[in-house]
């Protein structure tokens, strides 16, 4: 080991934190040694991000202690830590999406000329972290008009353009295709060769096994234990996260009706751009799942089946009648439910409650002489919730204090509320651990087993071929 992999050495000892009632780390102690890629891993909840913002200064431990190559470090901002070459892209993008691709990857990292900023090589120095890392963008190109997966990029380059001595990826293939995803490894796997700390949050553990070279297990809070990767398996990591043997990835199937009329047929569906000619039907009880890389138009002709995209040509049919004029309004009324691709910018108000989020759609359902009764509203949410396995604290809470696979059951739970005939479900497991990921599978079944129609897209093929009875495959559109 060189001396610049030895200095590159953050020690967390006896780490705690606390918010409100809920301990989120309880006395964790582990060391991320330069040189080598050291895995978190733990189920939502389990104080894995909490942790790597700690190290990077967004939060402050209330108990314990930091060293940084054998010197005590107190971080009050992420600044501090970001002096000392200590820095990471977060689970959920924090990007300028109004700003251009080069904005977000050179502010505070501007080449200049005495107090100007020298815009000809900023850029340069932009390209050339594109090129070294092979993640090619438009510099011009307005942040908030890239898809999901290239902002991912935007975030993962921006933490490589500047000099890091650790690095805390915090689920950064979450948003990428397979492809890219193995890409990232090879990266951060070249960036450990150069001495570099890395701590990667993941929820795949298959590529948590495959990268790293040390893993640690939190549970509730907890240090389960740190050991060598060669030394554990996915069914050895699941036991350790959970606290129980594995059960297996995916619930069985239900059978499919085949001489079915179709719930769902769409034929001919076409927007210029995005898909053209896309044919497809869906059975009471059946998961059709639809595949294809990022960018292949999968998203959008979901969108548009729900009418929350434009359909240029094409007929919708559900349940027997044409939908004419479709719009979100009234894909609700049919009896159809949407679990959108990003939950965060998609699906929920983060700072409203669980029980605003659960309900909103269908206020009507609860309005009386008197206007909304709010008890009989209550009582609902709490049903449905159950129904999903929600853990949380108040049903008045902020949706933002939960985990993320907490935050994934509230739009299920809102979905199942509807009591839909057809639901799409647009990467319903994205930022989810294995946990909460077999919770989530197990809903989708049921769903299907009571006779929903489910529209399945993941990026994810394991996901794809475990869940569905039969799968569609777009490229280009």
């Amino acid at each position: 080991m060189t001396q610049e992999q030895t200095s590159n050495q953050l020690t967390l000892s006896g780490v705690s934190k606390t918010y409100g009632s809920i301990a989120a780390l309880s006395d964790v102690s582990v060391t991320f040694e330069g040189g080598k890629i050291h895995a978190l891993v733990g189920e939502n909840g389990a104080g894995k991000s909490t942790l790597g913002k700690i190290m990077l200064g967004v939060e402050t431990p209330d108990a314990g202690a930091l060293t940084w190559q054998g010197k005590e470090a107190r971080f009050s901002t992420p600044a501090q830590a970001n002096k000392l070459g200590l820095v990471g892209i977060s689970q959920e993008l924090s990007l300028m999406l109004d700003r251009s691709v080069l904005d977000n990857l050179s502010i505070g990292r501007e080449t200049c000329i005495g107090p100007f900023v020298d815009d000809r090589a900023t850029l340069k120095q932009a390209q050339r972290v594109m090129d070294q890392y092979e993640m090619p963008l438009d510099p011009r190109a307005r942040v908030g008009e890239l898809p999901v997966a290239d902002q991912q990029r935007v975030e993962i380059l921006r933490a490589l353009n500047q000099e890091a001595n650790l690095i805390v990826f915090d689920e950064p293939t979450a948003r990428l295709e397979s492809t890219e995803a193995r890409k990232l490894m090879l990266i951060l796997r070249n960036l450990a060769d150069q001495g570099k700390a890395i701590v990667f949050i993941s929820h795949f553990l298959e590529e948590v096994l495959s990268v790293a070279d040390t893993i640690t297990i939190l549970r509730n809070g907890e240090y389960v234990r740190t050991n060598s990767a060669s030394e554990e398996t996915r069914a050895s990591l699941v036991e350790g996260m959970t606290g129980a043997a594995d059960k297996g990835q995916f619930p069985p199937l239900p059978t499919v009706d085949q001489g079915a009329e179709p719930l769902l047929v769409v034929s001919g569906a076409t927007t210029k751009g995005a898909f053209e000619d896309i044919s497809l039907t869906i059975r009471p009880g059946e998961i059709v799942g639809l595949s294809g890389l990022v960018g292949a138009g999968r998203s959008e002709l979901a969108h548009a089946i729900y009418g929350a995209g434009r359909l240029e040509e094409g007929v919708v049919t559900f349940d027997g009648a044409a939908l004419a004029g479709h719009s979100v309004s009234n894909a609700v009324d049919r009896g159809m439910a949407l679990v959108p691709e990003s939950r965060r910018d998609q699906g929920l108000f983060m700072n409203r409650s669980i029980l605003e989020n659960v309900s909103l759609p269908y206020l009507d359902r609860f309005m009386g002489w008197l206007g909304l009764a709010a008890g009989r509203e209550v009582a609902q949410v709490k049903t449905f919730c159950e129904g999903t396995a929600l853990k949380y604290g108040e049903i008045g809470d902020p949706v933002s204090t939960l985990s993320g696979g907490n935050q994934q059951k509230v739009l299920f739970a809102r979905a199942s509320l509807g009591q839909p005939r057809l639901l799409i479900a647009d990467e319903p497991t994205r930022g989810v651990d294995v946990g909460a990921k077999r919770g989530i599978y197990d809903l989708i079944v049921g769903m299907a087993s009571e006779g929903l129609g489910v529209l399945l897209i993941s990026s994810e093929i394991e996901e794809i071929l475990g869940l569905s009875h039969r799968v569609l495959v777009l490229s280009r559109g």
